[in-house]
């Protein structure tokens, strides 16, 4: 008895030795369910995705490893860009709103309800955006998870996406993991809008890891006195840019504020600033708050590299304290500032990029291209006014920036896509990427119930949905 008690765990796995530095983990029967439609990922893109999918018809499961939906719109942002064209930068161009459907409903819905402020017009640097949209990042998580438990969509929250189940180019099923245990979720359709591209890297799909970003992590400012900060940049004509909305019920109050660069602040602000990687640059709903200071810094791996980023998550937070204390030292209106809120991780603008049927060039988007499948049209770039959609237009994303390549039934939506990091500047922006999801939705659940994959789906049927969807078009 003492020898079998001294035995190791793994002796009863046949008696096998395993390889020194690994474990053979026991096969398991897992539970399993079945839909129509599985979206990964329930952020930016996710939400309307999944909405999207069960509108349609399609029993839709959304999966999201957080403990509620909203992703880098409510983490990383500092507004929503954007939902119209660049009209105010072109005299004489028509002001269009190029993003409707889905992401304006919810945008209108969150606005009702006082936790955006609309599409209040840019006062200054509107070269860059002719809007902005500021939203309430809490209200902006209660109204979407609202919108997906009315559309009928099951929600998985606090559960992790493990591993796909894969036939040939098929994927037929998800591995998740929660407190509940683990499970396996079949479907006829998925789409990954996680952002890394978890599922699609589990799937086998082709990607590559550019780390051509810096992560971030952004905080929230309480006990702002934002007119006195206006006033401190005014008086050094340093306001790049400002826009004016409603703000805690009143309209006509400054909503996005910020300078551009140094441009104004004191030299030891600038000095430590850039130690950080501060961008002071923010928006507000709320008197005395500014909802998004952001700390940037450079990985020298990619974000999906797990030590690197638990090194970078604590150096986030230090850079974080720091700048409050630039922000109480140095800048009226912050003498008594604190931290109120900050994302529970670090984001990112791309972890990885999924290859797809189409790869959107940068010369597609700023000459304004349109394709024969285009699945919504897009008018905003990041690096604006340096490089601009032509004469105040828009792009199309065509649907086969969507569809993975070598798989048959899962699409991507997010900053997944797209190669060229020009391009790439203006699709992977949150209403981009809301616009993305409420195609692949779409796309998903035709081809679940209807008997199609992503590549025998007829454009016509998808472009008839998506109009019957609010989505607009230019052609």
């Amino acid at each position: 008895m003492g020898l079998l008690a001294g035995k190791p765990a793994w002796s009863n796995n046949q008696g096998a030795i395993p390889e020194p530095g690994f474990f053979n983990e026991e096969a398991k029967k897992l539970p399993a369910r079945e839909f129509d439609v599985l979206v990964a990922g329930g952020g930016t893109a996710g939400v309307i995705c999944a909405i999207a999918a069960a509108r349609q018809g399609a029993k839709t499961i959304l999966v999201e490893n957080k403990g509620y939906v909203g992703g880098i719109a409510v983490e990383g942002g500092t507004a929503l860009h954007s939902f119209y064209n660049l009209w105010k930068a072109f005299p004489g161009v028509e002001k269009r709103q190029l993003v409707r459907g889905i992401p304006a409903e919810m945008v209108d819905r969150l606005t009702a309800m006082g936790g955006a402020t609309g599409y209040a017009e840019m006062e200054k640097h509107f070269e860059y955006d002719s809007v902005c949209t500021a939203i309430d990042t809490e209200l902006y998580k209660l109204n979407a998870h609202e919108m997906l438990d009315e559309a009928g969509v099951y929600v998985c929250v606090n559960t992790l996406l493990a591993a796909a189940v894969v036939e040939g180019s098929v994927v037929k099923g998800a591995i998740l993991e929660s407190r509940s245990g683990r499970e396996v979720i079949f479907a006829k359709s998925f789409v990954d809008c996680t952002g890394y591209a978890d599922l699609a890297a589990h799937a086998g799909a082709d990607f590559t890891e550019p780390n051509d970003y810096a992560v971030v992590n952004s905080m929230g400012l309480g006990n702002v006195d934002i007119e006195k900060y206006y006033k401190f940049l005014a008086d050094r004509d340093a306001v790049h840019q400002l826009a004016y909305g409603v703000r805690s019920g009143e309209p006509g109050r400054i909503i996005r504020i910020g300078a551009e660069g140094s441009q104004g602040y004191p030299e030891e602000f600038i000095k430590g600033a850039r130690k950080i990687g501060l961008s002071a640059i923010s928006t507000t709903t709320q008197d005395n708050y500014l909802m998004f200071i952001k700390m940037n810094m450079k990985l020298d791996k990619s974000p999906t590299d797990r030590d690197t980023v638990a090194k970078a998550e604590l150096e986030l937070r230090k850079r974080m304290k720091k700048g409050v204390e630039l922000f109480r030292e140095h800048i009226p209106g912050f003498e008594k500032t604190f931290m109120t809120r900050t994302a529970p991780s670090l984001v990112i603008r791309r972890g990885r990029l999924i290859s797809c049927d189409y790869d959107i060039s940068h010369e597609d988007v700023i000459n304004g291209v349109h394709f024969d499948d285009d699945v919504f049209v897009y008018g905003f770039h990041d690096m604006a006014p340096r490089l601009q959609v032509a004469n105040g237009g828009s792009y199309g994303i065509p649907y086969r920036a969507l569809c993975v390549k070598g798989l048959d039934n899962l699409y991507v939506s997010g900053m997944m896509i797209t190669s060229d990091h020009r391009a790439h500047m203006s699709t992977r922006n949150t209403v981009s990427c809301m616009g993305q999801g409420q195609a692949s939705g779409t796309a998903a659940a035709l081809c679940a119930l209807n008997g199609f994959n992503s590549r025998t789906l007829p454009y016509k049927t998808l472009r008839k949905a998506l109009e019957k969807g609010g989505v607009y078009f230019e052609k």
